[in-house]
């Protein structure tokens, strides 16, 4: 099986989907793989984001989050739970460069992370991939899968 056609499959696979560390793949073939599979691909840039506020506003404008997105963990928790400006099959989210935003705001940022653990959670339960890559440097979150 090709690398693509494997990650293809695994980004497909509702049940192995959740929050895990960027693989060193390159980024356009990751979306490409995950376009192929059905999913919608977002990429969050966190570079500039410095607090709280910013990082919602940087993750509510790259998922095209509805006007009525109130840039709080419980808003962000809802519309990730309800994508529905957004149908697809599944989705994948990738959070680059975190580094930054988790050595100013390391609570915030953790707790950013369980939100997207806990909507992947509830997308499973539906049969539905949803995916979280962060690029980032510390440890703590698991490799994604390399099998499908």
């Amino acid at each position: 099986m090709s690398d693509d056609v494997q990650l293809q499959s695994i980004l497909g696979d509702a049940g192995k989907a959740g929050v895990y560390h960027l693989p060193q793949t390159d980024k356009e073939e990751l979306l490409s793989a995950a376009k192929a599979a059905g999913l919608i691909g977002f990429r969050v840039d966190l570079t500039q984001a410095g607090d709280k506020g910013q990082m919602l506003a940087a993750i509510a404008k790259a998922l095209q989050f509805p006007d009525w997105f109130g840039h709080s963990f419980d808003a962000l928790a809802d519309c990730l739970a309800d994508m529905g400006w957004q149908p697809a099959e599944g989705y994948l989210v990738l959070l680059e460069h975190c580094d930054g935003i988790h050595g100013k705001a390391e609570e915030d940022f953790v707790a950013t992370l369980r939100i997207f653990e806990q909507a992947a959670d509830d997308w499973r339960e539906e049969g539905i991939p949803f995916w979280c890559l962060v690029e980032m440097q510390s440890d703590g979150i698991a490799w994604l899968p390399t099998e499908s």
